[in-house]
């Protein structure tokens, strides 16, 4: 018979348990080595851990896999180069994780991959956002095909979550491969300026493979990963970028069934008559102002979300609040090639388009375009495709739908701006608003350009003025427009915000369902 009350070995006790637990998590918080721990620090760098809770609700942070391991190794490191798990960012849930840069260069490794695909597996069971921190160096290149394939799982987990859940990268450091395919699948791209690069492959393998000579800066770093179009915003520091994406997530829901969040807004009474507006268009219609000084005198405040701000500038992209609702601004820039729409803009706005359409977001259009950019490297640049996928977008988002024409909106350009026949819900104009299929300047050309050639060249300017005039009193003139229904209502400037935020309301409850399929098939 054993004696119970034998003495059981100090190893064999629960304090030593508990003892022997505390000292692995203490292993697990910081599980670089020494010399990787010393250079992220001599860099002034933080840790995964602190870029977290740097981020989320103060003690709000569930790690998940702390002490898991690569399989079979026995100098396997704690966490594996990942740090996962859950939180909230003011009080609603979101699922995120970080490279850890001192662990294996941050690159995916299986006990990595497995981490990250159960917390994004996770956000699809319970419907919340997901943020990766990306630090990473990309494929574990001794794991070979495991890492590629644990790559793999993790891009399959992006589709179900693709317009479901929003998916927000924050580009912290230097980034190659794989661990830039991913992120750019996501629906934002957040960069550090001076601190993110991202290329597929590095300077060193460029010069190996071709022979180019390129710092890493020069090939990816965030200003010009921003001109490629492959970054959503650039800020200065880590905490910008951790308020921009705290900032943006006030605008977006938690799945596409639930709502985005509900602010605080002034009262109609508040926003009756903004007198200043009717000054705020230049009398000469060719004088150049800046949109987004417009823009922030139409919702709830001055408080914009910009999304690719000095990407394809002659297009705005903005989250902004009118009535306390989140809506997405699609605006011409008139500072940035007249509010022409070139390759890359349309790119821009109809990637914008989709996203608030996926998350029910209202569009509001503010039109002033002479139309899209003509010219030979345009046409190189696939201006007819990618220019179709901008009203390819506007017609396949069924969210509402509201036009403000300020000035010019002219040819294609005014048809995929939110135009009534393009599926625009409601569509409002300044009486400064110029609607035509060109513009004066252009159609005398067109249209009087033989006659000005035969008149005497002494009279060539005044009988071109005359035909402007007459172009602009009978063709431009947003009456004509009004007069045949594709006007919804010519308002004042002063009643603009109260105009926007009936048409708001008016559409709240809007439902439209496409004819059954599988989807959609986008212009080439």
């Amino acid at each position: 018979m054993t004696d119970s009350s034998a003495a059981k070995s100090p190893a064999d006790s629960t304090a030593s348990k508990l003892a022997d637990l505390r000292a692995r998590l203490e292993k697990a918080q910081d599980p670089g080595s020494e010399r990787a721990r010393a250079r992220r620090d001599e860099a002034g760098h933080t840790t995964p851990r602190q870029r977290i809770n740097a981020l989320l609700d103060e003690g709000s942070f569930l790690e998940t896999g702390a002490l898991a391991k690569t399989p079979g190794d026995a100098d396997a490191v704690y966490s594996d180069g990942v740090v996962t798990g859950y939180g909230t960012i003011d009080g609603r849930p979101v699922a995120i994780y970080a490279h850890d840069k001192t662990v294996y260069g941050g690159s995916v490794g299986v006990a990595f991959g497995r981490k990250v695909v159960e917390v994004m597996d996770m956000a699809i069971k319970i419907g919340c956002p997901v943020i990766g921190i990306q630090d990473s160096g990309g494929a574990r290149i001794q794991d070979a095909v495991t890492s590629l394939a644990m790559y793999s799982e993790i891009s399959r987990r992006q589709l179900p979550l693709s317009g479901r859940s929003p998916q927000i990268s924050i580009m912290l450091g230097k980034s190659a491969g794989g661990a830039v395919y991913a992120p750019v699948t996501t629906d934002f791209v957040i960069a550090v300026e001076g601190q993110t690069e991202m290329y597929v492959t590095g300077p060193a393998v460029i010069r190996e493979v071709t022979g180019e000579d390129v710092t890493s800066a020069e090939l990816g770093g965030a200003r010009q990963q921003e001109l490629n179009g492959n970054i959503s915003a650039v800020v200065g520091s880590e905490d910008e970028a951790f308020d921009f994406v705290r900032d943006l997530l006030d605008h977006l829901p938690l799945t596409c069934n639930d709502p985005a969040p509900v602010f605080g807004a002034p009262s109609d009474e508040d926003v009756a008559e903004e007198a200043a507006l009717d000054l705020f268009m230049p009398d000469d219609s060719n004088a150049g102002y800046d949109m987004n000084d417009l823009l922030v005198q139409l919702g709830d405040d001055d408080n914009l979300v910009e999304i690719q701000a000095n990407y394809a500038p002659n297009l705005i992209t903005a989250f902004g609040r009118i009535d306390g609702r989140a809506v997405g601004f699609i605006a011409n820039n008139p500072m940035h090639f007249a509010g022409c729409i070139d390759a890359d803009a349309a790119d821009k706005g109809a990637r914008f388009i989709r996203i608030c359409d996926a998350y029910n977001i209202p569009l509001v259009f503010v039109v002033d375009t002479p139309g899209y950019l003509p010219g030979v490297e345009q046409e190189k640049a696939g201006l007819i495709h990618r220019g179709a996928k901008l009203a390819f977008a506007v017609v396949e988002a069924t969210v509402p739908k509201i036009t403000l024409i300020v000035r010019k909106a002219y040819g294609g350009a005014y048809a995929v701006m939110g135009s009534k026949n393009l599926s625009g819900d409601i569509n409002l104009a300044w009486p400064s608003a110029q609607i035509a299929v060109m513009g004066s300047a252009a159609a005398v050309v067109m249209i009087q350009g033989k006659q000005l050639a035969a008149a005497p060249p002494e009279q060539r300017d005044y009988l071109k003025k005359i035909f402007m005039d007459f172009y602009d009193e009978n063709m431009t003139s947003p009456y004509v427009a009004a007069e045949r229904g594709y006007i919804d209502a010519m308002i004042q400037p002063r009643d603009t915000r109260l105009a926007l935020r009936r048409a708001v309301r008016q559409l709240a409850t809007k439902v439209e369902q496409d004819l059954p399929k599988k989807h959609t098939i986008m212009p080439m």
